[in-house]
């Protein structure tokens, strides 16, 4: 496998980068104060084509590899971790799923304004009693004519309220059977359908988290992604490639705080010379180093199985479970090398702190990572 970069994934990376500075740096402080989501940045971020990264451009899209994708969100993270995460759930979810799994008229009818940012996606399958358990969903969609009526609840939703396009997974059979549950496509609007709870989170807060209310919601069956039964199988095979996504964003977080550090380390003096110079530090500092390193050779090799088509949930899982892992250990060393500085806003390692302990939890804790993993080393 050869992971050197490519010019265009180079000129790619460059121009997220060069973006996340002049655009998102200067002002992601007051956005992380006020909870504020900045739904202007994605539609100049679809300008570039950044939200259609993988959709094929014949669908109005960029058409990608994983690679492209990869450090787009890394370049983004590393800069802010809440742009970073809407970006990815944007593409490798809603934008995803419906890439992956509808038929062509549905994918003519959303794929390019998603690609453009003219419709912000939305992807529904956890619930308030059902995150890791997602088999055991609660939300319906029951068969009425030639519409399915949607009832219940989703949370945990990224753009749960200003997406102006859902993909969500509803259960129509059996509890905790693999042929329980079907995905349907629902627009903001449709009668039935509303946004609830915006979340006061730790991190993560310039990313927009809420619920999504489902109350006799009709939702026509051309609406309806693939054969009744699917939505679960789909829904895992749309997180493998979300997982990865995830793993980026870990990866431009811990790079974001690993770069703070050595920058402070080489400038902040005590006894008379650069902090750098002392074990205790320079020490941490090599473990970011080789934990960073670790995490992309892992990003890589996913990225490649992917793009190629072939299997990668374990190596998807081991990507994420290790980066996201790694971005809370760099981020927590980080705000240690700052010492008291790194404990205020004034700084950024901080935020990257806060920022950091979602990509454990999201898209698959670290113990469902190790679940999938173990699962497939024991197959």
């Amino acid at each position: 496998m050869n992971f050197q970069q490519s010019e265009l994934t180079q000129h790619v990376a460059d121009t997220a980068r060069d973006f996340a500075r002049q655009y998102i740096g200067p002002y992601l402080m007051e956005w992380d104060e006020n909870q504020e989501f900045p739904l202007y940045i994605f539609k100049e971020l679809g300008k570039l084509g950044m939200m259609g990264v993988l959709v094929p451009p014949e669908y109005g899209g960029a058409g990608f590899s994983y690679f492209e994708y990869n450090v787009i969100i890394q370049e983004i993270a590393k800069v802010c971790g809440s742009i970073g995460l809407s970006l990815a759930a944007h593409n490798s979810l809603c934008t995803g799923h419906i890439l992956a799994f509808a038929n062509e008229a549905q994918k003519k009818k959303y794929l390019p304004k998603l690609a453009t940012a003219e419709y912000l996606g939305a992807w529904g399958l956890t619930e308030p009693n059902t995150g890791s358990d997602a088999g055991n969903m609660k939300t319906t969609a029951v068969k009425d004519g030639g519409d399915w009526i949607l009832n219940g609840t989703k949370n945990w939703i990224t753009h749960g309220k200003s997406g102006d396009v859902a993909v969500v997974i509803c259960r129509t059979g059996e509890p905790r059977t693999r042929d329980n549950s079907t995905s349907f496509i629902v627009e903001r609007g449709t009668p039935g359908f509303s946004a609830g709870k915006k979340e006061n989170k730790l991190g993560m807060r310039a990313s927009e988290t809420a619920e999504m209310i489902f109350d006799n919601c009709r939702v026509p069956d051309s609406n309806r992604m693939g054969p009744v039964g699917e939505g679960f199988k789909q829904s895992m095979k749309v997180l493998d490639g979300g997982r990865i996504s995830i793993a980026a964003l870990s990866l431009g977080i811990a790079k974001g705080a690993y770069e703070a550090s050595v920058q402070y380390a080489k400038e902040r003096h005590q006894f008379d010379q650069p902090i750098a110079n002392f074990q205790g530090i320079s020490f941490k500092l090599a473990d970011m180093a080789t934990d960073i390193a670790a995490s992309e050779l892992l990003i890589n090799q996913a990225c490649d199985l992917k793009n190629r088509g072939l299997p990668m949930t374990k190596e998807a899982a081991m990507a994420k479970y290790y980066a996201s892992e790694v971005a809370v250990r760099v981020s927590t060393d980080a705000v240690q090398i700052f010492g008291g500085y790194g404990y205020t806003k004034d700084f950024p390692v901080e935020k990257f702190y806060r920022d950091s302990k979602l990509c454990t939890i999201g898209e698959g804790t670290s113990e469902i990572q190790k679940l999938v993993i173990s699962r497939e080393v024991l197959r």
